[in-house]
This record gives C-alpha cells, structure tokens and sequence, in this order.
C-alpha cells in the first residue's frame, strides 16, 4: 500500500504534468497581461479607440473561446493532447503576434478571437490530463495544484507586465509575451501524441454509432434531450449563471482605463493595487473552500454578493487611496467567499452520469456573460462616464444575492 501510494504520488508529478502546468501558468501569464493591463490602455491611448471599440475588442476572445468550449473534450479523445494543444498555442502566439504589430482596431479584434481560439483547448487538456494521471485518488490533490497555476499566471501576469510597459511604449511588454509563448510552443511539443482514454473514447464512438450518423440537428436535439433529462435544478440558476460572469465581464476592459485615466496610478501603483485584490483572493480561497465543505453553501454566498457588491458600489466615490485599498482588499475576500461557494452550488446541480455534457452546456452559458459584459461596460464608461461600469457590476451582485435566496441548495456544500 505504501509503495502504491508513493507510485501515485511520483506520477502526479510526471513530466506529463508538469508539462501541463507549465502550459497552463505561462498561457494564463499573457491572457492576463493582455486582458487586464496592456489592451484596455494600450488601445486607449495608443490607438485612440474608444471604450465601447475597446469591449468588443475583449469580448471576441470570450466569443472565441465559448465558439469552441463544447466540442474541445471530443477534439482530445480523437487528436491526442499535443495535436490539440500545439494547435491552441500555436493560434495564441499568432494572436500576440498580430496584436503587437497592427495598428487597426479591426486587426486588435481578429487577435483577439484567436486567442479566444487559442486558449480554449487550455482548461479540458489540463483537467484531463492531470486527472487522468491523478486517478480517482488524487483528484483533489491534482485540482488545488492546476488552480495554484492558473491563479498564479492570471494574477501575476497584470502585475509583471506593468514593470516592462513604459510611457505609452509598448514594445518591450510585446516581445516578453512572444518569448513566453515562444517557451509554450517548445513545451507543448513535448506532450504525448495520444490521450490513454483514446480506448474509451472509441468504446465511446462505437457505442453511439447511430447517434454520430445522424444528421446534425438531430445530434443537437438528441444532446440537449440529455442534458434536460439529467438535470434536476432551478430555472432560476440558468440567469443567475449568466449573471455572475457578467458582473465580473463588466469590470476586465475598464479596471486598467480606471487606474490609469482617473486615478492616474504609475504602473508600479497599479501594480500594488491589482496584488492588495488578488492576493488577499488567493490567501482566502484555499480555506474558504474547507469551510464551505462544513458549514454550506448559502453563508458563503450571501457573505460574498454582500461584500463584493457593496465595494463596487462604493469603489469610484472613495476619496483616499487607503479607502481605495481596504476597498479593493474587500472585493478580494467577497470573491474568496463566492469562487468557492459558487462552484459549489453549480456541482450541486450537475449528475455524475451527465458531467461532461451538462457542464459542457453550463460553461456555455456563464461564457456568454464574459461576451457581453465587457460590450456593456465600454458603452456604458462612453456614455455615462466611469462611475457607470462600477455601479452596474455592484447592482448585478446585488441582484443575484436576492436570486440565490430562491433557489435550492443542498444542505453541505459539494465542491467540485
């Protein structure tokens, strides 16, 4: 038994994972760095776009993304995880690579879908992959390291790449992004031609031989018959998933114009000020999870809307940057609070025997808040100035710690 415990613990971190990982935190490192910090200001101030443009620029990598977030699973089964990977992280370095050199709003959204292409096989390569190897066993202990990646390059990428941007000069922020992409690229030749779960997924293939003939639309029928026979959940959880992710849509293109237009925030302030939010996330997270095991799901969600709403809605009027902070410092625990919570009321709704494909429909839809966020927020920063984008995200969480009261929640919380 020890023998067998110490093998599972020397192939959780086998060079298949690592490699995985690596993908994973590097990938993560320049979306953020793109997303949050470089094209919101880069676009404003070196091309001239206007915040609505600057939205729809965002919102093309979440359309990317979503386009393929379903289908990606079936990919992996059929190509092997280098194919698929290789293919993603080529069209990511093509993206940063366009983005770098154009000058035209049209070319900043075509990179931008690419890299929504791009990273969409990012989440189910690695979640296969490493639990694949973790086993039934190691699931949790493989998951809290992909989430250690992933938090890791989406919060330090923002914060290092102001520290390379200068003055409106952009350039040497670029080439770093290209070389981490560069190292992605060698990574992602190194993974396996073929998944092990190839047999399965054409036991899979075999087994449903009629339904793969048919004709598309009746596939889509048969699909969306599944995943409504499967599920058991509250109409109310379909807006309210919509609605969470929009909430957190609205803020990704304006953040960055915020710090930089209206509090005039050097780089190395904002800096400071994306790590007194994020770090306090991540600090919280891990033991927010454990109590969300214990004492259930609702506690932790009404704490979270609670808190994250009212620093929104407060943010754009504090006076001081001490308030600033505590109130930045605020939403980075509400949202400890809800990230775990959250997923957890989600996991609760979904059927082991239907997991991939219910998941697949709810990634779906949360997706199409990241979509239409960022295009509402841009509007609404052009139209009714700054104050607007906060106020409605505020307003948003506000509404959906009203719309969890009225749906369902299992007694101890479930976190996937």
């Amino acid at each position: 038994m020890i023998l067998r415990q110490k093998w599972r613990k020397n192939q959780l971190f086998s060079p298949f994972v690592i490699e995985l990982l690596i993908i994973m935190f590097i990938v993560e490192f320049v979306k953020g760095a793109l997303l949050i910090t470089i094209l919101p200001v880069y676009m404003k101030t070196g091309l001239g776009a206007s915040a609505f443009i600057i939205g729809w620029t965002l919102a093309a990598q979440y359309i990317g993304d979503n386009v393929l977030r379903t289908p990606v699973g079936w990919i992996i089964d059929k190509l092997g995880y280098r194919t698929t990977m290789l293919t993603g992280v080529l069209l990511t370095f093509i993206s940063v690579i366009l983005m770098a050199t154009t000058s035209q709003y049209i070319w900043m959204i075509v990179g931008c879908a690419l890299l929504g292409f791009g990273t969409a096989p990012l989440w189910p390569c690695v979640i296969t992959g490493t639990t694949e190897v973790a086993g039934e066993d190691g699931k949790a202990t493989i998951m809290s390291v992909v989430y250690m990646a992933w938090l890791s390059g989406v919060g330090l990428g923002p914060v290092a790449i102001n520290f390379f941007v200068g003055e409106n000069h952009y350039s040497t922020a670029f080439r770093l992004l290209i070389a981490c992409m560069t190292i992605v690229v060698l990574v992602a030749l190194m993974l396996p031609r073929k998944s092990s779960t190839a047999d399965v997924a054409t036991e899979k293939v075999l087994t449903h031989a009629k339904v793969q003939k048919a004709p598309l639309a009746q596939r889509i029928s048969v699909y969306l018959s599944e995943v409504k026979r499967s599920m058991s959940v509250s109409p109310l959880m379909f807006p309210a998933m919509f609605a969470q992710t929009f909430a957190l849509g609205i803020l990704t293109p304006i953040l960055t114009l915020y710090a930089k237009e209206v509090l005039k925030l050097s780089s190395f302030a904002y800096s400071m000020f994306l790590i007194a939010g994020g770090a306090v996330t991540v600090i919280c997270l891990v033991p927010m999870g454990k109590w969300v095991d214990r004492r259930g799901i609702r506690p932790f969600l009404i704490a979270g809307f609670t808190i994250s709403a009212a620093a929104l809605l407060l943010f754009t009027y504090a006076k001081s940057m001490t308030i600033l902070y505590v109130l930045v410092a605020l939403l980075g625990i509400g949202y400890a609070f809800i990230i775990p919570s959250w997923n957890a009321l989600i996991a609760s709704a979904i059927p082991p025997e239907k997991r991939g494909a219910v998941w697949g429909f709810f990634l779906t839809i949360e997706g199409l808040g990241m979509i239409v966020g960022p295009i509402v927020s841009g509007k609404l920063w052009d139209v009714y100035g700054y104050h607007a984008p906060f106020l409605m995200s505020g307003s948003v969480l506000v509404l959906l710690l009203v719309l969890q009261m009225f749906i369902s929640i299992p007694k101890k919380g479930m976190v996937r």
